[in-house]
This record gives structure tokens, sequence and C-alpha cells, in this order.
């Protein structure tokens, strides 16, 4: 409702206004250009990477949430599955990979459970971390995005998480420890538009 209010205010003249009704309409909820890049890509979606000036530019860019009404869109489940079918593909063969790596600024990722029986890949939607317990300890990362690339990055063994549930809209919260947890610390930082390279020290 405050952003409504916000952009009803802003509304001054009829030709500002027809351009703020589409700026102004719900943030949550699919976009037609979205759509279009979630229907018209294969199953295996191309992967953006810092290599090229107009994909970086979306690898920069802070993400938005999913609205309910998103989530329960049977887009978000095509999404899912093109997103998990990526990442697992022989050609990128990753351990994770965010919304903006497939090219939409939304805040979902999908995520190797190693600390689950099977190691299963699992998708969250309008995911943050919400804690951070102990000491960051050093690792080696590399990224989908940076290919060709390594580096040693400072991340925490023991988070917190809350993401959506798709099915009822609500948030849940859960602990992650160990490498798992540092996946979803890489993946969650692509979210507000950092990359692992931003984190490595000078001499890296």
């Amino acid at each position: 409702m405050k952003y409504l209010k916000t952009c009803l205010r802003a509304i001054s003249t009829p030709l500002v206004a027809g351009l703020l009704v589409i700026a102004c309409q719900d943030p949550g909820r699919w976009t037609e250009e979205e759509r279009a890049l979630i229907t018209q890509q294969p199953a295996v979606m191309r992967v953006l990477t810092i290599e090229d000036a107009a994909d970086l530019e979306v690898l920069r860019t802070p993400c938005l949430d999913l609205s309910a009404a998103a989530l329960s869109d049977s887009l978000y489940a095509e999404l899912a599955a093109k997103m998990m079918a990526t990442v697992t593909s022989p050609e990128q063969n990753g351990v994770g990979i965010a919304g903006p790596q497939v090219g939409l600024s939304r805040r979902v990722v999908a995520v190797q459970r190693f600390d689950k029986e099977g190691e299963p890949f699992e998708v969250y939607p309008n995911i943050r971390i919400i804690a951070q317990r102990g000491e960051p300890q050093p690792g080696r990362e590399g990224c989908l995005s940076v290919p060709g690339r390594r580096g040693e990055v400072l991340r925490y063994q023991d988070i917190d998480i809350r993401y959506t549930l798709p099915a009822s809209g609500k948030d849940t919260t859960e602990r992650i420890e160990g490498f798992t947890a540092v996946i979803f610390q890489h993946e969650v930082d692509h979210l507000d538009g950092i990359l692992y390279i931003d984190k490595l020290s000078p001499e890296q």
C-alpha cells in the first residue's frame, strides 16, 4: 500500500500517469518480459557472464521478491525446473545458481543440499540470510558467471535462511551448516548484485 501511495502522489500529468501505471504495477508479479524469457528459452538456459557488458549489468542489479501470486503461477514451476536443469547440465555442472545468472532480477536460487540424504537440488524463492554464527572461514570458490577463475573467500559455516514456501505463500526459516551454508551465501550474494570476486583479497 505504501508503494502504491507513493506512486499515486507522483502522478501530475496524463503522460506521467500513463508511464507510472506501468511502473507502479505490483513489482512482485511476473512481467511480460520475464514470461517471455522463461518460456522461450530451452530447458538448459543461457548463463550470463561478466565477459558480456549487458550480462554484467543484469548480474549487478539487486533483485526483487516474488509475490504469492507469482509463486503459484505455473511459470514459477517452469523457472525452477529450468534453473535446476541448467545448473546440473554437463555444460555447467555447478552446485548453485541464482536468478540473475539466467537473466532474471528475482530473489530465487537453486542450491545443492549436500547436508541432505541424496544431496538434492532445491529451489528457494525470496531467500535472505538472516543470521550468521561463528567466525568466517576461507574456502576456494568459482562461479558459473565468472568462467575460468577461482579464488579464496571468507564465508560463515553456520547461518539461518528465510524464504517463501510456494505452496502456502508463507515464509519459513531454516538453519544451514557446513559447505551448503557456503553455497547459500554465494548465491544470495548474487541476488544483491555481489559476485564472489568482489570479496577476494587484493593479492588475488
